[in-house]
Order: structure tokens, then sequence, then C-alpha cells
């Protein structure tokens, strides 16, 4: 958490603390005061296991809510020396300077480790910015800069995230991992998959897959188009599976970059079935879902209180007549809440018309996002009566997303005008 105080313009050149990690599992930390900055410490002591006890007139309700459930104890009144017995670290955090000063105070003559929030350079310690990465904790101190330690801290981070900085020394382990790309905005990729894809030596990628996330290969990545364009140009599942498991057996380690998540109609488990039975170590990194994250980037929420309890997602590969179809269309029809329909542009008179039979109200919303969470989205909304008309009117084209139900009426617009 970013470092609260004020910032201090007279400190000397390099930061003066001494940057050490401290273990407070099980020992006892006192916190004076109970507003909103000593609520955002709580949270980074409770994460470490200390006995947190808050001495405060009064507390945040989030503060109050952890008391409740036990994880921390309060004493409702003001600070009054003694407090700080049998403590081991200390945080003066109440708006009142005389009163952080009696905590510091009492803290030296302790020997207890105080922060003081109001002005850091007063206390006998300083909360540095801080931040988590799969097993590390940084810690980043500026001279009570606090904006400056927390700009640095973001900085490092997102560099560890998007792979530009590497915390592993280890040699890359050959294997396989399905790692999810997400909607389509590259931002919107998983951080382990991130991490995973900046460590790749060979991308098997489909069409789907952000375009941007390759461009931040290195040279030296062997990049395979495994494109399965709908109704034109496929690379066989056998072929993209022959690839994945080549790739490990040469000693690479190989990412099977997908577009949304490899279980959502991605046929992921069975490239993972493959390469298990050819003996390939695998790993798979869930991505965001375009079935719920494509209505949102349009400003509709799959499910909404009070007006739908469920919602189904799916395939529209095949039409809803097909001997192939595992669909139960006038089951589906009979459900009064949301249904998101994948791939479903090329059909969308026959799934529209199946509904209609089964029961549904043509005038049931429906609203079609193409290119979802792009700069290029276009958003349609009609209803179920009138959609298959307007996505030709308009050429709607995959991939695209469509939303049928109460909820695809919802928009971002209808929720500010409430």
């Amino acid at each position: 958490m970013p470092n609260t105080s004020e910032a201090t313009e007279d400190q000397p050149t390099g930061d003066p603390n001494y940057l050490v990690g401290l273990d407070l599992n099980g020992r006892r930390v006192v916190v004076v005061g109970g507003g909103t900055v000593a609520q955002r410490r709580i949270g980074l002591l409770l994460a470490s296991g200390a006995d947190v006890h808050v001495v405060s007139r009064e507390v945040t309700p989030a503060v109050e809510g952890m008391a409740t459930s036990g994880q921390l104890t309060i004493t409702l009144r003001a600070y009054a020396d003694g407090d700080l017995d049998g403590a081991w670290y200390a945080t003066a955090c109440t708006d009142e300077p005389e009163t952080n000063a009696a905590v510091v105070a009492e803290a030296e003559r302790r020997r207890i480790f105080c922060v003081r929030a109001d002005i850091a350079r007063l206390g006998t310690a300083v909360t540095p910015a801080t931040a988590r990465y799969d097993g590390l904790s940084i810690g980043v101190l500026a001279s009570g800069q606090h904006r400056r330690s927390a700009a640095v801290r973001t900085a490092l981070l997102e560099a560890l995230q998007s792979g530009v900085v590497t915390d592993d020394s280890s040699p890359i382990v050959p294997g396989v991992a399905l790692v999810g790309g997400g909607p389509g905005d590259p931002d919107l990729i998983t951080v382990r998959g991130r991490r995973l894809l900046a460590r790749a030596n060979l991308v098997v990628a489909d069409r789907l897959a952000p375009p941007e996330l390759l461009a931040e290969l290195g040279p030296d990545v062997e990049v395979i188009d495994a494109a399965k364009i709908p109704y034109g140009r496929a690379m066989a599942q056998e072929a993209i599976n022959a690839a994945l498991i080549e790739g490990a057996k040469a000693g690479k380690f190989v990412v099977r970059l997908k577009g949304g998540d490899p279980y959502v109609f991605g046929r992921g488990f069975e490239e993972v079935e493959a390469c298990v039975d050819a003996g390939i170590p695998v790993t798979v990194v869930p991505g965001i879902t375009s079935p719920i994250s494509v209505p949102a980037a349009a400003g509709i929420p799959v499910t909404h209180r009070g007006v739908t309890h469920e919602f189904v997602v799916v395939s529209g590969h095949v039409a809803p007549d097909h001997p192939d179809s595992l669909v139960d269309w006038p089951a589906l029809a009979r459900l009064r809440g949301t249904i998101v329909l994948m791939m479903a542009v090329e059909r969308i008179e026959q799934f529209a018309t199946a509904l209609i039979d089964g029961g549904r109200p043509a005038n049931t919303p429906a609203t079609v996002i193409q290119e979802g969470t792009l700069r290029t989205q276009r958003v349609l909304r009609a209803d179920l009566g009138t959609i298959a008309a307007r996505v030709r009117g308009e050429g709607i084209r995959p991939p695209a997303i469509v939303v049928i139900g109460p909820t695809a009426a919802f928009s971002a617009d209808l929720a500010a005008n409430r």
C-alpha cells in the first residue's frame, strides 16, 4: 500500500531507512486510529498474520466489519499511555498530531518500531509502497515521498506482469501452456497468461488471440498461425495438437494462445488430452471469456437482480435443425433469463426463428456486439423479431456476440440516466 504520510522535501539524498521484512505472524500489532488511513494499513497487517488491535474513538464500517468477523479487536476510546504494552509493532494513524506524537514517544520508550502516518520522518519506521506478485513482496521507499515510491512500485509490478522484467532465472522447462488471451483487448489477458507468454519459445496462436500480444514477443520466438477462420481456411485440430507436442518434445516451452477462455468453445480440453497422451506436461491458464466480458464492454450485464436469475451461453456453429446440434431449442426458448449466442451471425435468422417458435416473445430485446472490447467495437440494438434483418442491413460480421433477454436492453447510458 502506498505510504500515506505527507511528503518531506527536507530529507537528505538517499533514503536513510533500512528496508526489512518483519515476521508479524501471531505477534501483537497496535493500530491507533480507526479511519481510512488505518483501514488501508490494516489489510496488509492482517494478510501477514499479525494479531491486530485497534484503539480509536470510532472506526470505519470496514474496520468494524473486520472486528465482527474476528479478524482483529477494537478498543473504542481515546489512546492512553500503556496501550502499546506487549506490542511488536505500532502505527499511529489518527488525525491528531499530539496523539500521534504520544504514540511514537511510548513506542520509543518500549523500543517498539512505530509508523507515524501524518509525518513519516517523525516515526521510527516508514511504510513502503508495496505489492505482491507470484510469491514476491516488493517494497519501495523514497524518503517519505509517497507518490514517488508508489509510482515506482506500480511500474515494477507492471513490468513483472508484462514480462518486461523477469523474476525467474531458472531454465525454461519444456511443456505446453494453454493460455486464454481474453476477448480482444490485449490489456485483458491475465497476469499469469502474459507472464507465461513472455517465456515462450514457440507460440501457436488462434485468429481471435489479441495480435498485439504477438508483437511483444522477441525475434527468436517462433509463431505458428493456427487460425480457424469460420467457413474458410482452417488448420486441422490434429495438426495443432501435433505442433504443440512436437514443439515440447524439441525442448521448447510452447504457449497455445487462444481467444477468450481455452475451455469455452475453444477445444482446449482436446489439446490437453493430446498433450497428456503424449506425456507432455500441460498447464491451463483461464482467460476472460467473451460471452460475459463483451456484453459488459457494451454496458450489458448478463444478470441483474430482479430481472434475470440465469444466463445461458450457446454455440451457434450448427443450425437448430442440424442433426449434430446438442441444444434443446424449445427448452431454451422457455427460459426467461439471458441467452448469449456465440458464432451465431451466419445463422442468426434460424436462431431467432427457433426461439420465437418456442415461445420467446418477438419483442424480447436483442443486441449484437461486433469486435467487442476493441476500438472497432460496434453495438447493434434491436429485438428478437427484427435482429436478423438489422444484422444483414448493417453488415454485421464475425466475431460477434448476440445477447437476447431483458438485460440486452441495458446500457451504461441507461444506468447514468436512472
